[in-house]
C-alpha cells in the first residue's frame, strides 16, 4: 500500500495546506486500492507556483555546463530508481511489465538523454548584424501529465526545461500518481535546486484549473484530452500565457494497394494494441483498398487473435485499460460500432474470457467501416481498430484528412517515393512509414484540435524560450 500524502514544494516535502484529503488509486488488474495520494489545493498550487517564482531568478542565470550537471545527475538518479519506476508504471495503470520496462520508462531516459546532446551545442543567441537576437526561458511553467505514459509526458517537459533554465510545478495524473511521485523523490536525490522542481498531487479541478489560471505560471503545458485541453486554454486566457496542448487523436494508417499489402495490414493490428490502445498517436483507422476489404479481414482476425492479453505480471502482451471509467467508455463505443452496422471482425463487448476481474478489453477489430460511424469519428482510446475501404489513393488521403485531429498517420507501402507523396498530403504531426521507430529527436506534436506546440527533441527546447531582440548590439564603426 503506497501512501503519497505531501507534495514537493521548495526543495521540501510538505503536508497539504488545507488539511489532509486523499484520493484511493486502484489497480485497474485487480481493482483493488493499492495506494492514497493527497489532494492539493489552490493553497498548495499557489505556494509550488511561488517557490518556482522565487527559484526562477537565479536558475535562468545558470551556465550551460551547470544546467548540463543538474541534468545529468537527473539521469544517473533516474537510472537508479529503474525498476521502481517500472513497477509503479505497471501497478498503476496496468502497462504490461514487458512494455514498462521495454518503453514507458526507458522513454523518459531517452527525453533526458535527448536534452543533454541538443543542450551541448544549442544556440540561445543569434549575432544579425547589429542586432543580437536572443533565447531566454519563459520564466515558470506548469505541468499537466496523463496516465497512459506517464514518465514520456513527465520527462519530455521537464528535461528541456530544466535546460532551457525554466522553473515548473508539475501536476502528474491523479489516476496514476505513483511515477510522478518516485520523479520528485529522483528529482531531490539529483540535487536539483530548492524551487526549480515542484510538484502538487490532485485532481483537475483542485489542482489543475488554478494551476492553469495562476498569475505566476508564464506557460501551461498540457497533455490529455482534446475537451480538457479546450478547458485549460481558457483557463489560462485572462493572463495571457502561453499554452501547448499535446491532445487526442485518430490517426489513420494507409495500407497500399501493392505487395506489401498483408505485411502493412498485419504490422498495423498489434501497433495498435501497444499499451491497450491507449496511445493518443495509434494508428486507429486503417485504410484498405475496398476490393482487399476481405482479405484485410482475414490477415487482421488472425493478427488480433494472436494479441494475448492477461495479469501484466505475466507474459500477456496487452493488460487491462486504466479504470473503470475507461472501460465503461470503450465498451459503449464497441456496442456502437455494432449497432452501426460496422462488419465486428474479432472481440467485441466484455472482458476477455477466462478474465472476470480487472479492466480488460478485447482485442477489437470491425470492418467495413464508414467514415461518418462513431467508431470512426471518436478517440476511443482503447484496444479498438477501425478498417476503412477507399478506392483510389486520392481518396485515401481525403478519408485519412477527414478528422478534426492530425497528430499522427501511417502509411504502409512497397513503394518508398509513393509513400513520401501521400505522407506530404497528410495533415499530421507525425507520419511514420513503414513501421518507422519513434525518434527522440523528431517533434511530437499536432495539427488542428490535436493541438498546439512542439515536444521532442531541439524543437521542444523553443517552447520554452521568449525571443529577445536587442538593436544597437553592435553597432556599426562611425565613418571616419
Amino acid at each position: 500500500m503506497r501512501d503519497y500524502l505531501t507534495f514537493y514544494i521548495d526543495g521540501a516535502w510538505v503536508d497539504p495546506a488545507e488539511g489532509l484529503t486523499t484520493l484511493d488509486v486502484e489497480n485497474p488488474a485487480t481493482e483493488q486500492v493499492v495506494g492514497r495520494v493527497a489532494l492539493g489545493s489552490a493553497a498548495d498550487v499557489d505556494a509550488a507556483c511561488k517557490a518556482a517564482r522565487k527559484a526562477f531568478p537565479a536558475w535562468s542565470q545558470t551556465s550551460r555546463e551547470e544546467r548540463l550537471e543538474v541534468l545529468g545527475r537527473i539521469l544517473a538518479e533516474y537510472q537508479k530508481r529503474f525498476g521502481d519506476l517500472a513497477t509503479a508504471v505497471t501497478e498503476e495503470m496496468g502497462a504490461p511489465a514487458s512494455l514498462a520496462q521495454r518503453a514507458q520508462v526507458p522513454a523518459g531516459m531517452g527525453h533526458l538523454a535527448t536534452a543533454i546532446e541538443v543542450l551541448k551545442t544549442f544556440k540561445f543567441e543569434e549575432d544579425r548584424g547589429p542586432t543580437m537576437i536572443v533565447k531566454e526561458p519563459i520564466g515558470v511553467c506548469g505541468f499537466i501529465t496523463p496516465w497512459n505514459w506517464p514518465l514520456n509526458q513527465i520527462v519530455c517537459k521537464v528535461a528541456p526545461a530544466i535546460a532551457t533554465g525554466c522553473t515548473m510545478v508539475l501536476k502528474p495524473s491523479e489516476v496514476a500518481p505513483f511515477s510522478g511521485q518516485i520523479f520528485a523523490e529522483i528529482m531531490h536525490a539529483a540535487g536539483v535546486p530548492a524551487g526549480v522542481f515542484n510538484l502538487v498531487h490532485g485532481d483537475g479541478l483542485g489542482v489543475g484549473v488554478p494551476l492553469s489560471s495562476h498569475p505566476e505560471v508564464d506557460l501551461i503545458s498540457f497533455t490529455g484530452s482534446t475537451r480538457a485541453g479546450i478547458e485549460v486554454a481558457k483557463n489560462a486566457a485572462p493572463t495571457v500565457k502561453r499554452v501547448a496542448q499535446e491532445l487526442g487523436g485518430k490517426s489513420p494508417n494507409i495500407v497500399f494497394d501493392d505487395s506489401a499489402f498483408a505485411e502493412g495490414v498485419a504490422r498495423g493490428v498489434p501497433a495498435m494494441m501497444i499499451n491497450s490502445g491507449q496511445t493518443c498517436h495509434a494508428p486507429t483507422r486503417m485504410l484498405v483498398p475496398t476490393r482487399r476489404m476481405d482479405e484485410a479481414i482475414t490477415v487482421a482476425r488472425e493478427a488480433a487473435n494472436q494479441v494475448t492479453v492477461g495479469d501484466p505480471n505475466g507474459n500477456a502482451q496487452m493488460g487491462p485499460v486504466v479504470s473503470k471509467v475507461q472501460f465503461d467508455k470503450i465498451q459503449k463505443l464497441i456496442q456502437a460500432g455494432i449497432d452501426e452496422g460496422a462488419t465486428l471482425v474479432v472481440g467485441g463487448v466484455g472482458r476477455p474470457e477466462g478474465l472476470d476481474r480487472g479492466y480488460y478489453v478485447k482485442p477489437t477489430v470491425f470492418a467495413n467501416v464508414t467514415n461518418d460511424m462513431t467508431i470512426a469519428k471518436e478517440e476511443i482510446f482503447g484496444p479498438v481498430l477501425v478498417v476503412l475501404g477507399y478506392d483510389t489513393v486520392d481518396q485515401a488521403v481525403e478519408i485519412a484528412n477527414d478528422t478534426e485531429y492530425g497528430l499522427g498517420a501511417y502509411i504502409q507501402a512497397a513503394d518508398l517515393e509513393k509513400a513520401r507523396q501521400v505522407a506530404a498530403r497528410l495533415r499530421s504531426g507525425q507520419v511514420f512509414i513503414n513501421g518507422a521507430s519513434n525518434d527522440f529527436m523528431a517533434p511530437f506534436g499536432g495539427y488542428k484540435m490535436s493541438g498546439n506546440g512542439r515536444e521532442w527533441g531541439d524543437l521542444a527546447f523553443h517552447e520554452f524560450l521568449e525571443t529577445k531582440a536587442i538593436l544597437g548590439y553592435a553597432p556599426a564603426p562611425a565613418a571616419e
